[in-house]
């Protein structure tokens, strides 16, 4: 029985480092890209932040800007299909669109902070208002700066609030209040302006804990599993968290807009390589469609650069 432990373990590492060394040793190669600088126009962006992509492949990107298209909905090739909200206060509007997130359905969720009375906004896929949720306040279930937004296989969602309350909200589907959790602090399950937010295929959710520099994770009932990261520009070390992505093997992006480049970790946050560097300028939203492609918002370019493996 030992001895088949030790083999069990002998190849669940060989088969670690076999597929580590096959992502390090591939290229990351700019496939495509669009978006220009702007304001009100069809495909310009003046500050794009985050972005996510629906089961049809179609992009949805915020721009944080209040005088421009608050979302814009593109298809997986870069053309324009629509654009919704404006400036203000209330359903189908926005102050600060900062996350985005679409749900099994392709219902669309976007977190907005600099409202006075709601933090989440959800919508149908073509731009439909559907409900609002998340008061401003220190409260229970209230928000500051709700920042990162997911939404799980069950539709939970997870909303990530920093500022007084640096902590993890979660939510049903109809915005009802499940859980929250986190402190100001260092400490596993403690945050510093926790920023994006990302879950896996088995509902384990991340945390870009970016006054820490670190990736945060936690199981699907909320409790702490481990996290990665630290501050600095070395191999495994963040500068900056803007924006988390997994594929469908657990790997998780990370896009560092101090350091310009996204970092690839493998599912237990073991430092895998990175890419971007020369290509991004301060890179923010990550998002993965279904052919692997990885989609960067290029925050200071005003645009969208897509990658892949070569």
């Amino acid at each position: 029985m030992k001895k088949l432990i030790v083999l069990t373990a002998i190849a669940t590492f060989l088969f670690a480092f076999i597929l580590h060394n096959s992502y390090a040793q591939e290229q990351y190669m700019v496939v495509n890209q669009w978006g220009h600088s702007g304001r009100g126009q069809q495909g310009s962006f003046s500050q794009p932040n985050e972005i996510s992509i629906d089961s049809e492949g179609n992009v949805y990107v915020t721009d944080f800007t209040a005088t421009s298209n608050q979302i814009q909905k593109f298809s997986n090739n870069g053309s324009f299909l629509d654009s919704w909200g404006s400036l203000g206060f209330g359903p189908n509007y926005f102050a600060n669109p900062t996350s985005i997130a679409i749900d099994s359905e392709d219902n669309v969720y976007v977190t907005d902070f600099g409202t006075p009375s709601f933090a989440v906004q959800k919508f149908t896929s073509n731009g439909t208002f559907l409900d609002t949720w998340g008061a401003v306040g220190l409260g229970s279930g209230q928000f500051i700066n709700p920042a990162g937004i997911a939404v799980d296989s069950d539709g939970y969602s997870y909303v990530s609030d920093f500022g007084e309350n640096n902590h993890v909200v979660k939510f049903d589907s109809n915005g009802n209040l499940m859980n929250e959790w986190g402190s100001a602090g260092t400490g596993n399950g403690q945050f510093i302006t926790p920023t994006d937010i990302a879950v896996d295929s088995q509902n384990n959710v991340y945390v870009g804990d970016m006054g820490n520099n670190r990736i945060q994770v936690f199981d699907s009932n909320d409790n702490f599993l481990r996290s990665f990261g630290s501050s600095g520009t070395g191999e495994g070390q963040l500068g900056g968290i803007g924006g988390i992505a997994i594929d469908p093997e657990g790997n998780v992006y990370v896009s560092e807009p101090d350091n310009n480049r996204i970092s690839l970790f493998d599912i237990n946050g073991n430092f895998i390589t990175t890419f971007g560097e020369g290509q991004l300028n301060f890179p923010l939203g990550l998002a993965i469609d279904s052919e692997g492609k990885i989609f960067v918002v290029d925050r200071n370019n005003d645009r969208i650069q897509v990658f892949a493996r070569s």
